[in-house]
C-alpha cells in the first residue's frame, strides 16, 4: 500500500464534496453521513498502514510513526467535530464539510513535512480553509472575527514566512535534516538565532501563545462553536507538531537559544491564559483562554527537549481533543437550545440534561488535570519531563497555575449543579449524532486515565523513533 495513502483518499473525500455538492443539491442532508463515513474509513486505512519510516521527493516528505500519530489525531478530531455540527449548520452542507477535509489535509500535509515550502504550504492550506469556515454562520460577529483571523493570520504568516527565508538563507537549503546536519556543523551566525525568533513567533500566532493570543478569544467566540473546537484542538496539535520537527529535529544544536525564549512564553502564556479566564462570563471566552493557558503547558515538553517532553505532549494532545470535544460539543447543545453562551444560563444544567453535565463536568476536570481523568496523566508526565531537566521552579508555578484553573472550571459546574437564576427546568434534547461524539469523548477521557499504561507505551516507542 502506499505510504500516503491517506493524503491521497483525504484530497479524494475533499472532491467527492465538492463534485457531490453540485451535482446532488437535493441531498445535502446526506454530507455529514458521507463525510463521517469517509473519514472514518481513512482512519482505519491508517491504522492498517503500517508505520515504517519512509522520506518521499528527496526529504521533503517524511513518513514515520510520529506523523502517522498526528494524522490519526486530526483525524479523530475531524470525525468528532463532523459529528457536533450535523445538526449545527443548516445550509451549504456540502461546502462545509468540503472545507473540513481540505483544513484536515493541510495539518496532514504540515505532520508529515520535512521541508520549509512543503510545510508552509500545508500551513496555508489548513489557514485559509479556517478562514471561510470562520465566517460560516454569515453573522456579523463571524464576520468580524474572520476577518481578524484573516488580517492577523497574515501578518503571523508573513513573520513565519521571513523566518523561513532567514533559515534558508543560512543554510543554504529547505530540508530540515539538511538544515540540522548545517547548525550541527557549527557554522554559527547571528541571522540564524533571528531566523528562529522569527519562526517561533509564527508558531505562537498558530498556537495561540502569549503575547500573540489575541486573535483566540474573539475568533472561538464569533466562530460556529463546531469549527471553533475544530481550530482549538486540531490547528493547534498541527502546528505543534511542526515546531517539534522544526526545533527538535532540524535546530537541536541550537537549543540552548530557544528553550530559553519557549520557557518566557510558556511562563507568560500559563499565567495570563488562567488569570483572565476568571472574570470572563461567556463560555466559549473562558474555554478560550483556557485553551491559550493549555498551549503553556504543551510548551513544557518543548521546554524539556527529551524522548519524555515529546511523549508528553503526543498524550497530552490526544487527551485536549477529547475534553475540548466534549466541553465545546456542550456548548453547541445549550446554544441550541437557549440561544445563550453565557455561563448564568447553563444554571441548573444537571436537572435540564443530566448528560450534557456530565460531560461537561468530566471534560472541565480532565482539563484542570483532576484525578483520575486523563488530564491528570498528560499533565503528570508533562510536569515529570520538566523536572527530570531540573526546572523544578517551573513545574511549581505550572502545578499552581494548574489549581487555579480548578476555580473557573468548577464555577461552571457549580452553576450547572446548584444554579444562580430560576428554576426552570425544561429538558434540553440532544441530537444522536452529539451525544455519539459526546459519549465517546466522556468515556475515553475516564477509561484512558484509569488504564493509560498501552497508550503511554505507545507514545514512548513513537518518541524514541522521532529522537532517538
Amino acid at each position: 500500500m502506499v505510504s500516503y495513502i491517506v493524503e491521497l483518499l483525504t484530497a479524494a473525500l475533499c472532491l467527492i464534496l465538492l463534485v457531490a455538492n453540485l451535482l446532488l443539491p437535493k441531498h445535502k442532508k446526506k454530507f455529514a453521513l458521507l463525510t463521517g463515513i469517509g473519514l472514518f474509513t481513512i482512519l482505519i486505512v491508517s491504522l492498517f498502514n503500517g508505520n515504517h519510516p519512509q522520506t518521499f521527493f528527496g526529504g521533503a516528505y517524511i513518513i514515520d510513526s510520529f506523523s502517522i500519530f498526528f494524522k490519526q489525531l486530526f483525524l479523530v478530531a475531524a470525525i468528532l467535530t463532523v459529528l457536533v455540527s450535523k445538526d449545527h449548520i443548516a445550509s451549504k452542507q456540502g461546502e462545509f464539510y468540503a472545507l473540513i477535509v481540505s483544513a484536515l489535509l493541510g495539518m496532514m500535509v504540515m505532520a508529515s513535512s520535512g521541508e520549509l515550502i512543503t510545510l508552509y504550504m500545508g500551513l496555508e492550506l489548513m489557514t485559509i480553509s479556517f478562514c471561510i469556515l470562520i465566517a460560516y454562520q454569515g453573522d456579523e460577529k463571524s464576520k468580524e472575527a474572520s476577518l481578524k483571523y484573516i488580517i492577523l493570520g497574515a501578518m503571523s504568516s508573513a513573520i513565519f514566512l521571513y523566518g523561513l527565508s532567514l533559515m534558508y538563507g543560512v543554510t543554504q537549503t529547505t530540508i530540515i535534516k539538511e538544515i540540522a546536519g548545517v547548525l550541527r556543523a557549527g557554522h554559527f551566525v547571528p541571522l540564524e538565532i533571528l531566523g528562529m525568533i522569527f519562526l517561533m513567533a509564527g508558531f505562537a500566532f498558530k498556537i495561540a501563545i502569549v503575547p500573540f493570543h489575541m486573535w483566540a478569544p474573539d475568533i472561538y467566540e464569533g466562530a460556529p462553536t463546531s469549527i471553533t473546537v475544530f481550530l482549538a484542538v486540531a490547528s493547534k496539535t498541527a502546528a505543534l507538531a511542526v515546531l517539534l520537527r522544526l526545533f527538535m529535529g532540524g535546530m537541536s544544536s541550537i537549543s540552548s537559544y530557544w528553550v530559553e525564549l519557549v520557557i518566557l512564553l510558556s511562563v507568560l502564556t500559563v499565567i495570563l491564559g488562567n488569570l483572565i479566564a476568571i472574570p470572563q462570563t461567556n463560555i466559549k471566552r473562558m474555554l478560550a483562554y483556557s485553551s491559550i493557558a493549555q498551549a503553556g503547558y504543551f510548551l513544557l515538553g518543548v521546554i524539556a527537549n527529551s524522548n519524555l517532553g515529546v511523549a508528553a505532549i503526543l498524550l497530552y494532545s490526544l487527551f485536549y481533543i477529547f475534553a475540548n470535544m466534549g466541553a465545546f460539543g456542550v456548548a453547541i447543545a445549550v446554544y441550541k437550545a437557549t440561544g445563550s453562551n453565557e455561563i448564568k444560563d447553563y444554571a441548573y444544567l444537571a436537572r435540564k440534561s443530566p448528560f450534557l453535565a456530565a460531560v461537561m463536568l468530566i471534560s472541565l476536570l480532565s482539563l484542570a488535570g483532576m484525578p483520575p481523568l486523563a488530564g491528570f496523566i498528560g499533565k503528570f508526565y508533562l510536569f515529570l519531563a520538566i523536572i527530570e531537566k531540573g526546572q523544578l521552579w517551573l513545574a511549581f508555578l505550572s502545578i499552581g497555575m494548574s489549581v487555579v484553573s480548578a476555580y473557573y472550571y468548577l464555577r461552571v459546574v457549580k452553576v450547572m449543579y446548584f444554579g444562580e437564576g430560576p428554576k426552570k427546568f425544561e429538558s434540553i434534547p440532544v441530537s444522536k449524532s452529539t451525544k455519539l461524539a459526546l459519549t465517546v469523548s466522556m468515556i475515553a477521557l475516564v477509561v484512558l486515565g484509569i488504564y493509560p499504561n498501552q497508550l503511554i507505551n505507545m507514545v514512548l516507542a513513537v518518541s524514541k523513533a522521532f529522537l532517538p
